[in-house]
This record gives C-alpha cells, sequence and structure tokens, in this order.
C-alpha cells in the first residue's frame, strides 16, 4: 500500500463515518499522510482526526476512535494504533489484497454477514402500502445477515414515502431496484429509465459488471489461466470498496437502509468496470501471476456484487 492508497482509505473511513451518522463534518478532499514520527508506531500517521474535531464538535481522541473502528481489518492495513493528542498511527500488510480476496472466495455470498447483531431481537408491525413491503422484507434480510432475531409481531415501523411495485409493469428487477436504491424517506426512481440498457442505468451497471466478471472467467479459461491471487496488485478503489462491504451491510441493517447496499454495489461495479481491462492478455501477452491474481480479484467483485443483489431479491445474470 502507497501512501496515496492509504490516504484514500482513510478518507473512505471518514465518508463512511458521516454516512453512518457517527460525525457531523464535510469529508475533505484529501486527507494527508506521513511517515511516523519518533514516539508514534507504524510506519505512516494521520493528524486527520485533529482537523475534523472542532467542526465535528468532539475531541480529536474520540474522533480518532471513531475512525480507528472503520480502519481496521482496512485491506492493506495490519493495525491502528492511537497516539498523544489524536493521531492516527497504522502499521502495513504486505498481502492484505490477497487475504481479502481469499475471504471473499471462503465466505461465497455470505462475505459481509456477521454476528455484531446477535443477541438484538427486532419486530415489525404487519404492513401493507407495497413500497413499504419491499423495504421491510430486505431490511429483514439484512438483520439477519448480522446475526439479529428479526420478524413481524411488534410495534416497529419503516416510514417510506408511498411508491407502486410494479412487476407487471417493469419486471421484478426493475421494480424493486426503483424501490430500494432511493432512501425510504425519498421518491422512488422513476421505472423506465431502469429498463434501458445503458451506462446512465445504475441498475444495468451493476448487473452488467457481474455478467462481465462472467465472461471474464470463460474468457480465461479458454486462454488456459483461472483466478489465483498471487501477487499484489494497485487496486485501491476496487480492494477499498470490497473491503467496505461487511461495514456497509452492517450500517444498511442499523439504520434500516437498504439504499446504502444499493449505492455500494453502484460503486463496486464502477470500480470493476474501470479495472477489468488489466485482466486479460492483451495480443501475444502470456497469461502471468499478474493476470491470475487481477482475476481473482474480478471474481470477488462479482461475487460481492451477486450476494448484495441477492439482498436486495435481485437476480445476477451471467449474461446481458
Amino acid at each position: 500500500m502507497t501512501p496515496a492508497d492509504l490516504s484514500l482509505t482513510v478518507q473512505h473511513a471518514v465518508r463512511r463515518a458521516v454516512d453512518d451518522g457517527a460525525l457531523r463534518v464535510d469529508v475533505p478532499p484529501c486527507v494527508k499522510v506521513e511517515r511516523a514520527r519518533p514516539g508514534g508506531t507504524g510506519e505512516y500517521a494521520s493528524s486527520v482526526a485533529l482537523s475534523l474535531a472542532r467542526p465535528a464538535g468532539r475531541s480529536a481522541l474520540d474522533v480518532a476512535g471513531v475512525l480507528k473502528e472503520r480502519l481496521q481489518g482496512a485491506p492493506g492495513i495490519l493495525a491502528v494504533d492511537i497516539t498523544g493528542p489524536g493521531f492516527l498511527n497504522f502499521t502495513l500488510r504486505r498481502d492484505a489484497g490477497g487475504d481479502l480476496v481469499r475471504a471473499i472466495r471462503a465466505a461465497g455470498s455470505a462475505y459481509g454477514h456477521g454476528t455484531a447483531l446477535a443477541g438484538t431481537v427486532v419486530r415489525f408491525g404487519e404492513v401493507t402500502e407495497s413500497r413499504a413491503v419491499v423495504v421491510t422484507d430486505v431490511v429483514l434480510r439484512l438483520l439477519r445477515t448480522q446475526g439479529a432475531d428479526a420478524g413481524f409481531g411488534g410495534d416497529e415501523r419503516i416510514h417510506v414515502r408511498p411508491a407502486p411495485y410494479a412487476p407487471h409493469l417493469l419486471g421484478v428487477d426493475a421494480a424493486r431496484w426503483s424501490l430500494l436504491r432511493a432512501a425510504p424517506q425519498d421518491r422512488a426512481l422513476d421505472g423506465a429509465p431502469l429498463l434501458v440498457q445503458h451506462e446512465r442505468n445504475s441498475l444495468f451497471r451493476v448487473r452488467y459488471a457481474h455478467a462481465r466478471v462472467r465472461r471474464l472467467l470463460v474468457n480465461a479459461a479458454q486462454l488456459g489461466f483461472s483466478p489465483s491471487y498471487e501477487t499484489d496488485l494497485h487496486a485501491p478503489e476496487l480492494l477499498g470498496v470490497l473491503g467496505d462491504h461487511p461495514l456497509v451491510l452492517l450500517a444498511a441493517a442499523r439504520h434500516r437502509a437498504p439504499d446504502r447496499v444499493a449505492r455500494h454495489l453502484e460503486a463496486t461495479a464502477d470500480a470493476l468496470l474501470a479495472f477489468q481491462h488489466t485482466v486479460l492478455p492483451l495480443g501475444d501477452e502470456k497469461p502471468s501471476a499478474a493476470h491470475r491474481s487481477r482475476l481473482a480479484l474480478a471474481e470477488a467483485a462479482g461475487t460481492v456484487l451477486a450476494g448484495g443483489l441477492s439482498l436486495l431479491g435481485i437476480s445476477a445474470p451471467d449474461q446481458i
């Protein structure tokens, strides 16, 4: 991990803290990291918590603690320590990308599921309005992925802006995306643009990115190689969003917000589509360890896309 990669990772942690409501600040356009000074730990350090403390109305140590929670386990980072008045110090890993890819391959579609909400009991009241039914169904799935005991028979409600569920007009996938991609309190997306196969269509981009991974795997097999993460890759955007996936699922469950999952799938698809041109050999180039590693990373992204779409009740086709 380079200092630029680390800066981007810390900026992502600030953005997640803001999205989660843990911090109320403007996300800085960039985060400065530098070599750790005497008295610090690890290889690099950042004073971002000190600069955010005043606008957040909290102490720098509090802000550093919030960011540390979201940075631990991030790709490329072995340990995060807080020193002095609130400096973040980073010890870096050598093969974090490989660890992440192997974790996704081992978990499959269950990557990101956990036990953070184990022991939590959530009971929703019965709902009849069509959008509320769809949103509540997905929220129940999200809560269960985090170990919560979730079901019906209580008083909790998810407040949604009413909208019709129209699978007879749009098909199931577009109908569900139109209701879930917007925040529950916002107006649902217009369904007609979701039927157009164009990059401006967020649903198309997500499902196309998954289909593209499946095609890459087929093409690689025809060239005689398969996915295997064997060498470090410089892919901070893609590794970053894949590493964020467990935190996104947890935040979506806690905040009863399926739209967070949909937005994260968009970010994953965009990062993958920017990366996928590097996967296959070009011209007379022979498949190498780098190609096998890139294919493994792309396959991991496809797994995350398929798992996220499944939670939303949306299909992930192999071809589009």
